[in-house]
């Protein structure tokens, strides 16, 4: 089992450190990009959010984000191009576990969602100088939220019938999801009805409990943050290794 897990997660890792261009690079670019315009020129403008300059209070938020896309899109493309090219037959009739194959996939996810991570908080370093106020919630939080995400990324790839599928949910729902998660802006200034409607996104926790990692500010105590994060993967964890198991638009 332990040579399956090894082989699936190396050929995770092979396949987006191969195409660097494509899913290591642009994210830095990006992230350049919303420094300039979100901390650079606006921040100047709105000043402080929660006792913090605004340039230092959207940083967690940035690194996050690129987190959360990139742990989805290597999963669903992934398993994807597995189920399209038919090698996912291959590893099925294997005397492979279903939980294995889970796992080997969520931690390419999880894999690329570290290298793209790590690789944003070095481009930010260009920018500006942080301090990160706890290390252990700020880990805690940017691991479990990898793994939530890549978990997504593989029920979304196992109801896939075409391209156009993997890009629809990270489009109408994920992207609406993270911007209206906190990431740019605190709860504190929307109307009380929005502010309850915000509670209600899984990513308000994420960006919460990683500010609070990375700033010592927050608008959520860290456990209950947490306890919505674990909950969240107990649940895509069972449906992912039901549809995997029962072989939904996979076994023909």
């Amino acid at each position: 089992m332990w040579i399956a897990y090894k082989t699936i997660v190396i050929k995770e890792i092979l396949r987006f450190s191969r195409i660097w261009v494509q899913t290591i690079f642009p994210p830095i670019i990006t992230t350049s990009l919303y420094l300039l315009i979100f901390g650079g020129l606006i921040g100047e403008r709105i000043g402080t959010m929660q006792g913090v300059d605004y340039l230092y209070f959207i940083i967690p938020g940035i690194i996050l984000m690129t987190v959360i896309q990139n742990s989805y899109a290597n999963t669903v493309a992934s398993f994807f191009l597995a189920k399209f090219n038919h090698s996912i037959e291959e590893l099925l009739v294997a005397p492979v576990p279903y939980w294995v194959i889970l796992l080997g996939y969520v931690s390419g996810g999880v894999a690329r969602g570290f290298v793209v991570g790590m690789g944003v908080m070095l481009a930010i370093l260009f920018f500006v100088e942080f301090k990160i106020d706890n290390i252990f919630i700020a880990t805690i939080t940017f691991l479990l939220t990898a793994i939530l995400f890549s978990l997504a990324g593989f029920i979304n790839a196992v109801f896939a019938k075409s391209f156009d599928d993997i890009s629809i949910v990270p489009t109408f729902i994920l992207m609406p999801m993270i911007y209206l998660g906190g990431m740019f802006y605190s709860i504190d200034i929307l109307p009380q009805f929005w502010q309850t409607v915000s509670k209600f996104n899984p990513i308000y926790y994420m960006v919460d409990a990683f500010r609070l990692g990375f700033l010592g500010t927050s608008n959520t105590d860290f456990p209950t943050s947490i306890s919505v994060l674990l909950t969240m993967i107990i649940i895509l964890v069972s449906i992912a290794f039901y549809l995997l198991k029962k072989g939904v638009n996979i076994k023909t």
